[in-house]
Parts: structure tokens; sequence; C-alpha cells
């Protein structure tokens, strides 16, 4: 009898190699791996071993090994039919029974993959092709060279509504097919069939045996109404059960490195192209069951790394509802998250890889960021508002399915509630207002009130412990390996433009640069500067002598936005001083509302009024505004070849 391919897939999933191994062999965590002594031979010293990432065994006393079908099959002594049945009894699966329709659905199924393989060669070579510059220019501008772009077979899919259709169609493939394997929109509605992906970078997604399967594509326009489009759902692909480069991470986490989950596409690739080969990413949907299902049968504690701001957090705790039910012993969750306003290619970009290690190592546990949600929902100073968290937490712990790790799960939580609730917290585990308000983002700060236990003590922020040890976390270190945005993009200019040292040497001076890299770097190019009028490549190789050059890198590789075209080489002087104006403006305003800031929060931690309520919340609302302006002039650029641009 055959099985379809799917249906004995569905079987390895729901049964690793060691639980089924595990009824005939008593087994031991070795590493990655399990032993025993061998089932086929009498011995003292264990060879035989089984694998879960690879869904192998192997026993080398006796130089067998296989997969679960095998080792039932082994020893047991049934055929593999018999075998097959007892596995699917085993794991709740009913077994399809053989049929014409079934071995007509297989070999459908093996056409698809046939027709996906052609689109990926075909979007492939059009983006090597000169119809594809457009989408090079894009990967270029973030980040992904030629290597990377092979590594993931990136492709271009052209404008034209029926390119695809008609290549595909000059080798012999249907249009039905073309439809079933979402290439191609159709419908009643529609008279002729066309392409789906147009004038999009394509990225081909694969299954956990490297076969593309489906497609997104990210959008090369700005004035259309997805930016990323996915493959509808199709035969080959069920969108809440993939992830984006699966089989890669998947081995790369058999070898012992770190599985990341990160939010998109870019992401992934930014990542592995900086040395963490182990990510993956979902597919355009928060994290579902099955994708959660599918990591742990990676890894087992796979780290979930959010952007740092009010979207991550809800992402995050989203991934907190998915797991919890779901928790198994060992298998669990670490979130992490990044410095506001950074994504992961950013990051790496700006600080290097060792800035994204820091993060990732001062990843939180699932415990951890469920207390933080449930407990900085509100006051707890009466007894009703006590009850009302201890009844919301009972709840949520009754929901986890194992009763072990719901055993512990309520140890925890008891032994933080008698913290929380206590008559008097000690000093050091209490976190004042101001110190929870300042590490929120500015949008939301308004709609977060004081929160305080019974006798007073604040609750902690969401992942970051309130200590006397916070600034020299890895969290920390992270967040401030990122130079600033706009003091980089002031040194940048200056290296390109030295005569800024000339007609403005005092205001550079003056700059008020908070990372100590940026403060160096100025320091350096005003003792340069002592030296007389320099072109920039003089400059630059004064400064390099100096071992500046790690700086100048980040710096550079930070600044990909259209909009920083003034502070590169070639720009008019005319232009640059306008925007040099402009930017040293915004610059100063924010630095000086930042420094209002930290007064007004010091000020509502002295004294919790709605007078100093209401100025924190004005300077922040004076802060977003700045940090959404954006330097724009009349006529500025023309002399610089640019379009006119109106205020």
């Amino acid at each position: 009898m055959r099985y379809p391919p799917e249906f004995l897939d569905e079987l390895r999933t729901r049964l690793p190699v060691s639980e089924v191994v595990g009824r005939r062999v008593k087994l031991k965590k070795a590493g990655r791996e399990w032993k025993g002594l061998s089932p086929f031979n009498q011995e003292k010293t264990p060879s035989f071993f089984a694998n879960d990432q690879k869904a192998m065994w192997f026993d080398f006393s006796s130089g067998k090994n296989g997969n679960i079908f095998d080792f039932v099959m082994a020893t047991e002594g049934v055929s593999f039919p018999e075998a097959v049945e007892r596995l699917a009894a085993s794991a709740g699966l009913p077994v399809p029974k053989a049929s014409p329709q079934m071995e007509a659905e297989a070999e459908r199924r093996r056409t698809l993959h046939d027709v996906m393989e052609l689109a990926a060669k075909f979007f492939e070579s059009t983006l090597a092709a000169r119809a594809g510059a457009k989408a090079r220019g894009y990967l270029s501008d973030r980040g992904i060279d030629p290597a990377a772009q092979m590594t993931f077979r990136l492709g271009y899919a052209p404008p034209e509504r029926f390119a695809l259709k008609e290549h595909l169609g000059a080798q012999g493939i249907a249009v039905a097919d073309m439809v079933e394997a979402g290439l191609l929109v159709a419908g009643d509605d529609i008279a002729v069939p066309y392409d789906r992906f147009r004038d999009r970078v394509m990225f081909p997604i694969a299954d956990l045996r490297g076969r593309v399967v489906a497609f997104g594509g990210r959008a090369l326009e700005k004035d259309v109404p997805a930016k990323y489009l996915n493959s509808p759902e199709t035969p080959l692909f069920q969108k809440g059960a993939m992830l984006y480069n699966a089989a890669p991470a998947r081995l790369a986490a058999h070898n012992g490195t770190p599985l990341t989950v990160v939010e998109g596409y870019i992401d992934v690739i930014a990542m592995v192209t900086a040395g963490f080969p182990a990510t993956v990413a979902p597919l355009g949907t928060a994290l579902t069951e099955d994708q959660l299902a599918l990591l742990w049968k990676m890894t087992d504690e796979p780290v979930l790394l959010f952007d740092g701001d009010e979207a991550g957090r809800r992402a995050a705790y989203r991934a907190v509802d998915v797991a919890l039910p779901r928790l198994l012993p060992g298998k669990s969750l670490g979130f992490a998250m990044l410095p506001q306003g950074h994504d992961p290619d950013d990051l790496i970009r700006a600080s290097g890889p060792a800035a994204m290690t820091d993060v990732l190592a001062a990843a939180q546990p699932l415990a951890e960021v469920l207390w933080l949600r449930e407990s900085e929902a509100g006051q707890f100073d009466t007894p009703e508002r006590r009850a009302r968290l201890e009844a919301r937490f009972a709840e949520l712990i009754g929901g986890i399915g194992h009763e072990g790790v719901r055993r512990f799960y309520r140890q925890d939580v008891d032994a933080r509630l008698r913290r929380l609730l206590a008559p008097a917290a000690p000093a050091r585990e209490r976190s004042s207002w101001r110190d929870r308000q300042s590490r929120f983002s500015g949008r939301d700060r308004s709609r977060r009130p004081s929160r305080q236990s019974a006798g007073g003590a604040a609750t902690a922020d969401r992942f970051a412990p309130a200590s006397p040890r916070l600034p020299a976390s890895s969290i920390v270190r992270g967040a401030r390996s990122a130079l600033p945005a706009r003091e980089a993009l002031l040194l940048f200019a200056v290296l390109n433009h030295p005569w800024l040292l000339e007609s403005h040497a005092e205001e550079f001076a003056e700059l008020d640069l908070v990372h100590p890299d940026a403060d160096r770097l100025r320091r350096a190019m005003l003792d340069a500067s002592a030296q007389g009028a320099m072109d920039a490549q003089t400059l630059r190789a004064i400064i390099a002598e100096r071992e500046f050059g790690s700086i100048i890198s980040r710096i550079e590789a930070s600044l990909t936005h259209i909009a920083d075209w003034p502070a590169r080489a070639g720009a008019a002087i005319e232009d640059v001083s306008s925007w040099w104006r402009q930017v040293l403006t915004l610059h100063h305003r924010n630095r000086t509302l930042n420094r209002e800031l930290k007064a007004a929060e010091r000020a509502l931690g002295e004294e919790p009024s709605e007078q100093n309520f209401a100025w924190l919340l004005d300077v922040q609302g004076r802060l977003a505004a700045i940090e959404g302006t954006e330097a724009s002039i009349e006529g500025f650029g023309v002399l610089s070849g640019r379009p006119v641009r109106g205020l």
C-alpha cells in the first residue's frame, strides 16, 4: 500500500524518534541526542542513539539505522503498512485508504513542485537581467549583496501582466497548474488569468525538504495596496504551518546554533548574513500553533525577537497566549526586545553582530514576560484588585495542559504574588514611576498611569529588571552600541564635506553628542582640521590612521535611507549648507527636549501631581513631533540635481 508523503511527514512530526524508541529502549539524554543499550544485541556500554532533529536512530553495535517506521518493523517484526498503522494509532491519526484519487493527488503535487521550481528560476534570471536593475538597487540599499541574493534565491517579478504566464506556457505548463500553484490570479469574474506577482522583489518560500512551495513579493512602488504579498493557500502551501528559512535553520539549530524568530524576510537575511544562521520568520502573520510546534521540533527554547516598540510588545504578549497552554517539560520560549527604533538589519549595520548577540543574550523567559504583562495592568492597592490579579493568574495557569509544568508555574506565580503584595517590598526591588515611564515609547506614555502595589512599590517594567545592575546589563550595552541616527548623520556629513570644519567648526565642536564613539570621532576630526583645509579623502586617511575605521564603517552602514543623500559625497555646497542648518536645528531641539523630559520625569517621580503629569505629556508630544519631522525647504536639492520639494 502506498501512503501520501504528507501523511508520513505528519506521523514523523507528531512522533519524535525518542518517543517511539523509548517504548522499548531506556534512553538517557546525551547532548542533543538520546542514548541507550542496543535492542538488537546484548551490551553493557550504550551504542544506540536517537536524534529527534534528524528523525533518525543509529545502532552502532549492529550497524542498523533508520526512522520510526524502520524501528517498529525491526523490533516488532511487522511489515511497513502494519508499522504505519500502529504508529498512526499511537498518534491518533486515521490512516488514509489507498485509492486512484490519492495516487492522482500525489502526482499532482509532484507536478506543482516542478511548476514552482520553474517559476523560481524565472524570477532569479529576471533579477539578474537588465529588467531587474531596480530590484537589485533596492536589495543593495537594504545591504543584501549578490552572494546573499543567490543563497536565498531572490528574484524579481517584472511589471507585465503576463510575463510569468507566457514564460511557463512556452515550457508546456498548463494555465490550470499555474492557477493551482498560486502563480496566477483567476476567477469567474476574470476573463484572462494574469500574474499574481508583478514589479516585486521575490522571496521563495521552501518547505523542510528545501522545495519551493510559495513566494513572498515585496512591492517596489509605494502606492500599491499591499507592500508584501504572499502566495495563497495551495496544495503545497499552508501559510500558518510554515516558516521562512526553515530548512537551513533546522540544520543550523541541530548543529548547536540558538534558534531565533524574527519578523520578516529581510530580517532573516540580515541575521543569517551576520552569522546567525538558525533564524526563521512567520509568513506575514502572528506566530501560530503549528509554527510553534515546528519551532519546538528544531530546538527546546527558541528566542522570539521583537521590535522595541508598542507593536513589538503586543506581538510578544500574543505569543505568550499561543505558547502557554502548550508548554511541555523543557519546551518554552525566550523573548528578546530590540533597542527602540531598530530592526535587526538596522542594529547589525550600526553596531555589528556583537550588539545583536547582546540583545539575544538578554532574552527573558516566558514566565517573566507573562508576569510583566499581567502585573503592569493596574494598581493593586485594594483587596478586590489583588483578588482579581490572583484570579487572572489562576485562570491562565489552569490552561496549561501539562500537569507538571502547570504545578511549577503555580509555585512561581505564588512566590511573585507574595513579593508584589507584601506590605513593604525591599527598596532594591522597587522601580519608580519615572524609571518605568522612561522605558516606554513616547506615543503610549499618556495611557500608562502609575502602577503600585498596596505597599507603594511599583511593579517592574517589561523585559528589563529594575536593579542597580541594569546599566551594565547586556541588553543595555546592546542598545548603547547603536549610534543615534542623527549623530551618525552629522558626523558622516563632515567626513564627506570637510569644508564644514572651516565654516561651522564652532557649532560642530559644541554639538551635544550622547554616544561616546560619536564624541571621540568628532574630537579626532576637529584635531585633524587644525592642519588646515583638506579634502574628504585626506580627512578620512588622517582619521583612519587614528584607528577610527570601525566607527566610520558603522556609521556608513547605518545610513541607507534616500533622505540621507546630502550627507554623502557629491551634494552641492549650497544644498549641504541648507540641509546642515535644518538637521542641526532638529538635533538641538531634540537634545533640549530630552533634558526637559528627564526633568519632567524627575518632578513627577518626586510629586505625582496632575500638573507634573501634564508637563510630562506635553514634552513627550513635542518630542514625537520632532522625531517625525523631515528637513524640507523650498528648492532643496536643485543644485545637486534633486527634484524640487515643497515645504
